[in-house]
Formats: structure tokens, C-alpha cells, sequence
């Protein structure tokens, strides 16, 4: 049943708890809400919390609470998502071993925002339809590697190599003419349409390990960026230079096709999908190279309830 006495949830001692609110403009509520529900015993599962997606880099304010509270409670927590998330740990690690040389990792997410109904992200985090002298809180130095930079450090770890600097790049594109979207109204000529940033993981003075975002909010707009193969409003896709290259391309779709709420959709199967696990493992704080990736066993073509 539904209820908002989160009080009263916890103290019925759940053994799991699904974390969905959002931590983008909230961390310390969002920290202090999941460590609640770790100290009262529960496997906690989120993608609020970017810094803890890989927990052993992130900073103590973060980091102890949450282990202070599985000494005391007895819970678990296991932070992740799509991207980041499984599309610049899990794919590009599985992917790498499928070759005999790897030179260089990139993993990249290519959307249309447009079709993403959350017009508070896309306006106001990432800067979408704002005056190109706003400086959207997204891109703002130091943010993308605060989001991103555990990953790199995940994947440094899993290739055992070791990471000189992490750095930034950032290129931003206004658009040509006014555009509608159907969930987010206008986008007025001039204002900011694309975005295209660089997070590297620097290796021998190289970035070597890269995660790229291409995002905007009309087709037309920097059609000299990077595209999704074939066509579409949006994709994730691991880059594996080496011998012999790899490319690989996941497009998820939902809620009638649309591809954002399909990489949506893959957030919540990662995170959800590992409760089984986590509830058997040991209390503690879980990263992506923790918790395995499993096949769906028992779920092909069982309808939900």
C-alpha cells in the first residue's frame, strides 16, 4: 500500500528498499535518506548518488556515513544507473575481453533530448533553450567528473591500469531556428540546442578511457557530431580500439517508443535485478564490479502482474 510515513515503512524493518527519488539538486537530503534506511537494515538500491557509484573514490562526507550506518543497521547499498552506469562499467569491460589488444576505451551516450520529459534536467541542469552565456549547473567545471569520474575509476580498476588525471572537455552549439518539442514546449533560435563533453581517464599522458555525451535538443542542430548508427533519437555505445575494433550499440525503447524512457527503463532493470543478490550477499557498500550482471532467469515471457 501507498503511503508518505516513511517512518513507519522503516520500522516495519523492510528488507529492500528501491531509492528513485532524485539526489541532482538534493545529495545531502538524498544521502540522509538513503543512510536512514540503511541503519534500519534494508539493501538499498539508487542512482541518486553519483559520487558512491564507486564508492572507494568518493569523498569521506559521502563514503563514511553510509558505512557507519551498515556497521550499525546491518543494510547494504548499491548505487548505479545507465549512464553512468552499465554503460561505461559493465558493457565496456564485458566488450574489452572480447579482444586480443586494447588500445583505447570510449563510451558514449547520444541523445535527443527532446524526447525526455523532465524540462527542469534539460532546461535548467544541462542548459537547454537558455542564452549561451547561462552556465547550466551540469557543465560547470569539476560536475562532470563529480557524475562520471567513478566510472573511469571503476573501469581503471577492472583493466588494472592507472589513471594520471582525469579532464574535461566541452564544446556547446546554439540552434539555427526555433524549435517545439511535444514535452517541453519551445526552444528559441540562438539559445543553447547541442551539448558535447568529454570526460577522459588520462593513462600515460593519453585518454585512453573516455565517456562522451553528445546530447540535443534538435536533430538539426551540430549535425557534424557524432550520430546514432542508422539513425534515432538516441543510443548508448562503447567504442573498443585495439585489435580488432569493437563497436557496439544499445538502443532501448518504452513507453511507446521512446528511447529515453527505454534508458530509463534499463536503470531501474540494473538496480531492481540485483536486490535478489544483495539480500543474499553480506552487508556493505556494493560497486558495479561487485554486483554481477546476470541473465533473466525464470522471466522470458512472464507477463508483470
Amino acid at each position: 500500500a501507498a503511503t508518505d510515513d516513511v517512518g513507519a515503512v522503516l520500522a516495519a524493518r523492510p528488507r529492500a528498499v528501491v531509492y528513485a527519488a532524485s539526489g541532482d539538486l538534493r545529495p545531502d537530503e538524498a544521502l540522509a535518506d538513503v543512510v536512514r534506511a540503511v541503519r534500519a537494515g534494508a539493501v538499498v538500491v539508487t542512482p541518486a548518488l553519483y559520487p558512491l557509484y564507486d564508492w572507494r573514490g568518493a569523498p569521506p562526507e559521502f563514503r563514511d556515513p553510509v558505512l557507519a550506518a551498515v556497521a550499525e543497521g546491518g543494510g547494504s547499498l548499491f548505487a548505479s544507473g545507465v549512464d553512468p552506469g552499465w554503460g561505461n562499467d559493465v558493457l565496456p569491460l564485458l566488450v574489452s575481453g572480447l579482444g586480443t589488444t586494447v588500445d583505447a576505451v570510449r563510451c558514449q551516450e547520444i541523445f535527443d533530448y527532446s524526447t525526455y520529459d523532465q524540462e527542469e534536467s534539460v532546461r535548467h541542469l544541462v542548459g537547454m533553450g537558455h542564452p549561451m552565456e547561462y552556465a547550466p549547473l551540469m557543465l560547470a567545471p569539476g560536475v562532470p567528473t563529480m557524475v562520471w569520474g567513478g566510472q573511469l575509476r571503476l573501469l581503471a580498476r577492472a583493466l588494472g591500469v592507472q589513471l594520471d588525471e582525469i579532464r574535461e572537455t566541452l564544446e556547446r552549439r546554439p540552434l539555427d531556428a526555433t524549435v517545439t518539442t511535444s514535452t517541453m514546449g519551445e526552444f528559441a533560435a540562438g539559445t543553447q540546442g547541442a551539448v558535447r563533453f568529454e570526460v577522459q581517464g588520462i593513462v600515460d599522458g593519453e585518454p585512453l578511457l573516455v565517456i562522451e555525451h553528445v546530447t540535443r535538443i534538435h536533430a538539426d542542430c551540430a549535425p557534424d557530431w557524432p550520430t546514432v548508427p542508422g539513425g534515432g533519437d538516441g543510443a548508448h555505445r562503447v567504442v573498443v580500439e585495439g585489435r580488432p575494433r569493437i563497436e557496439v550499440t544499445v538502443e532501448a525503447s518504452d513507453e511507446g517508443e521512446n528511447r529515453s524512457a527505454g534508458g530509463n527503463a534499463t536503470a531501474v532493470g540494473r538496480l531492481v535485478n540485483a536486490l535478489d543478490w544483495l539480500v543474499a550477499a553480506e552487508p556493505g557498500l556494493y560497486d558495479a564490479l561487485d554486483v554481477p550482471l546476470r541473465p533473466a532467469v525464470g522471466r522470458i515471457g512472464r507477463k508483470p502482474r
